[in-house]
């Protein structure tokens, strides 16, 4: 999932720099939702391991 997030910025920064600017904005929104969820899962799934052991 973070690699995907990645991926979406880099395409936002591609569009940002050739002057697409809704397609740059779009890129932009969809890899911060897609950090936030990875971060969301990251925390849960450290929870639960420390829960465990």
């Amino acid at each position: 999932m973070l690699r995907l997030a990645i991926i979406f910025l880099i395409v936002a920064l591609v569009a940002a720099v050739l002057g697409f600017g809704g397609i740059a904005g779009a890129a932009a929104g969809i890899a911060k939702i897609l950090f936030f969820i990875f971060l969301i899962l990251f925390v849960v799934s450290l929870l639960f391991r420390r829960r465990v052991v």
